[in-house]
């Protein structure tokens, strides 16, 4: 199975890139899924219908969520509700009488008769919410689709610290096929097959403003930085020179484990 994976559209300037090389990149790796991150999508926050929509049109079989999953509810909402959105949101959110959370936290994805299971978690440490435990989440979905025969398993898991990092892929090897970490806004080098064939990665990156602090102008966050003052305001760039990032993964239809992992970073102007 090939799956390609892209972390964090940001902002329109590089929803634009991104769409322009996904369209190539689509073509070159032959992918039978599609995964990308649309936390801050829209206007630098999380998806609007609008766009969730365009990325859904240009061939995205999936896209997540992670921390900024309610900035923008009441624009995405209904999209969330509807039979079967290619958009899933922390599965590992409290579900409560006082406040029912609208969409679905993993999915069973079916192409050609190949079948993955895609889950998206949240950390409760240096999060904005508070969140059900995602190792004991994690190990709940498994079970609850353990009869059906799914081998494919690929894990998205949004956090700050690393041992969190260490024990989900440590805990979850030979349980799963990939698992890769998100909100460092660095693709790291570290990836490595574990003993028992679970493929990690620490972090995928973004695609958005090569030159850039967080998509911010160097030049908006020199005050912050020379002060130690936040009351600056910050300001997007509009850099037309951008840094599209992800991972193509393959993995064994047959045995679940990863064969290859190839990162991918293209660097471009529009």
């Amino acid at each position: 199975m090939k799956i390609l994976i892209f972390w964090d559209i940001y902002w329109r300037v590089w929803r634009k890139a991104f769409l322009k090389e996904f369209k190539n990149l689509k073509q070159k790796y032959e992918a039978d899924f599609c995964i990308a991150c649309v936390d801050n999508l829209s206007s630098g926050r999380w998806a609007i219908e609008k766009h969730a929509v365009e990325l859904e049109k240009a061939w995205i079989d999936l896209m997540t969520s992670w921390d900024h999953f309610f900035d923008n509810i009441s624009k995405i909402r209904d999209y969330l509700n509807l039979e079967n959105p290619k958009m899933i949101r922390p599965a590992n959110y409290y579900d409560t009488e006082f406040y029912k959370i609208p969409g679905v936290g993993y999915k069973v994805l079916e192409k050609d008769g190949k079948k993955v299971l895609f889950v998206h978690l949240l950390s409760g440490n240096c999060m904005r919410d508070m969140v059900y435990n995602p190792f004991l989440k994690l190990q709940e979905i498994i079970d609850l689709h353990k009869d059906e025969n799914i081998k494919n398993i690929i894990v998205d898991f949004h956090r700050e610290f690393t041992a969190e990092i260490y024990w989900m892929a440590f805990c979850f090897d030979w349980k799963i096929s990939f698992v890769y970490w998100t909100h460092t806004h660095l693709q790291t080098n570290d990836d490595m097959i574990l003993d028992n064939g679970t493929w990690v990665i620490w972090d995928v990156w973004m695609s958005w403003s090569q030159f850039s602090v967080i998509w911010a102008t160097l030049e908006s966050v020199q005050k912050r930085f020379f002060s130690g003052l936040n009351k600056w305001k910050i300001e997007q760039s509009l850099d037309e020179r951008y840094v599209v990032n992800g991972i193509f993964v393959e993995t064994d239809d047959n045995t679940w484990k990863t064969i290859s992992l190839e990162k991918i970073r293209i660097n471009s102007k529009l």
